[in-house]
């Protein structure tokens, strides 16, 4: 197996999966088969004059248990077999947190930042891109067929540009039509909670798995953990930050894709972010005994929780030998390969795989699309007690299965998301 290849990395652990739970041929080959795949070339004109063509992706994995839901992500390496990887692992995660969505994931290649050399791309031509890419998929999405979510370099404004154009692509009201995304701004139909949803989602799996002693026992107690962050974006320095302020843990070291920053006797997560807002990044913070090192230096660090919150295949097979942490909070989408997972169980680092760790942020976007459905806005203390109880009740679920069938919890999960995808699909056929 290509270990580089998201895509392979997915359906290698559908495949291993289904053969722990004798689960029936065909519908194995429907979970490893998207359903529906859009690719598109569009033109967009840029602040020169000029007119260029992008490429853009949208993948449909399957929607037995109701529309698809998943993010569209801006970066120059978007390719369709991580699109497909991404499509299918929102699949997987909605179903392990019981949302009524099946998985779609979707991404333009483009230069939001300068890449190579290549200039960022301006605000202007980000919008116009936006617009022409919504109008090439408008007859596939909807709020009752595929909701459309902020991934990478993308965020509530760009949300809001999709909304504006598909309205205008159906002839709609806008407020007719905000379900056809989530992530938006909180004046534009977007959900309290939404913001840090990934993060406090991984900390509440993260507490149970404390609580319900799944961890190292000398991580029984949160108290002073040493956290290490790789990627300090919204999932990672909202993380950061809660972990910090809320369990008392101490953030020892932090990066971004330029760099990173240590220091064992701890950091703090609020400044490093307003720095890091400032300069564009992390490098460079300056504190009494901050040092710069590299991502991979920091994945190697000693501590008690390593964070992976950027991009997929972070962790592999050929580095998981050097990992150092007591637990893995995967926030970041496919993190951890399934090579390094095998590692990682052996070496007794307890992984909190991402499809379970990082699902806070749909299910925050699901409370949206209900608020944008029922035209009602729900109050921060109802979400924030909806979103316990669901990333509390279904880790729990996830740690049950996995120490049943004496497998990992990326295999428990997965376990228990098919369980609940094919009981679905028993029912269409």
């Amino acid at each position: 197996m290509n270990e580089s290849n998201p895509y392979e990395s997915a359906k290698v652990i559908i495949k291993e999966t289904a053969k722990i739970m004798e689960l029936e041929p065909w519908i194995t080959e429907i979970l490893l088969h998207p359903q529906k795949e859009i690719n598109v070339s569009f033109l967009a004109e840029m602040d020169d004059g000029n007119m260029r063509m992008f490429q853009g992706y949208r993948v449909q994995h399957n929607n037995s248990r109701g529309p698809y839901k998943g993010g569209i992500r801006y970066h120059w390496n978007v390719n369709l077999d991580e699109v497909r990887a991404l499509a299918t692992w929102m699949s997987i995660k909605c179903a392990v947190v019981d949302l009524p969505f099946g998985g779609g994931k979707g991404g333009v290649i483009c230069n939001p930042r300068e890449h190579d050399d290549i200039p960022a791309m301006s605000e202007n031509e980000l919008e116009r891109m936006t617009r022409a890419f919504t109008r090439s998929i408008a007859d596939d999405i909807g709020p009752d067929k595929d909701i459309l979510a902020p991934d990478v370099y993308t965020n509530s404004k760009t949300m809001g540009w999709i909304v504006d154009e598909y309205a205008k692509v159906t002839g709609k009201q806008v407020d007719e039509v905000l379900g056809v995304v989530t992530g938006k701004s909180l004046d534009a139909g977007g959900s309290l909670g939404r913001d840090e949803a990934t993060a406090r989602g991984g900390q509440l799996v993260l507490r149970e798995a404390v609580e319900e002693r799944m961890v190292s026992q000398s991580l029984w107690d949160l108290e002073d953990a040493r956290v290490v962050v790789q990627g300090y974006g919204n999932a990672g320095s909202n993380f950061a930050r809660l972990v910090h302020e809320q369990d008392g843990c101490r953030i020892i070291a932090v990066s971004d894709s330029k760099g990173g920053i240590y220091n064992p006797e701890g950091l703090d997560p609020e400044d490093i972010l307003q720095y890091k807002k400032s300069k564009g990044t992390v490098v460079n913070y300056r504190a009494p005994g901050v040092l710069s090192i590299s991502n991979e230096e920091l994945l190697r660090l000693d501590c008690d929780i390593l964070v992976p919150s950027a991009l997929e295949n972070v962790i592999t097979k050929e580095n998981a030998k050097r990992i150092n942490s007591k637990v893995i909070v995967g926030l970041a989408n496919g993190p951890v390969t399934p090579e390094a997972d095998d590692i990682l169980l052996y070496r007794d680092i307890t992984v909190l795989p991402d499809i379970l760790a990082n699902a806070g942020g749909v299910t925050v976007s699901y409370y949206e699309w209900k608020q944008n459905l029922a035209k009602e806005k729900w109050d921060a203390g109802k979400i924030d007690s909806m979103l316990e109880d669901t990333m509390r009740i279904n880790a729990s679920k996830v740690f049950t299965i996995a120490q049943k069938y004496g497998v990992n919890n990326r295999i428990g999960a997965y376990i228990l998301a098919i369980e609940r995808i094919a009981e679905k699909i028993k029912e269409k056929y």
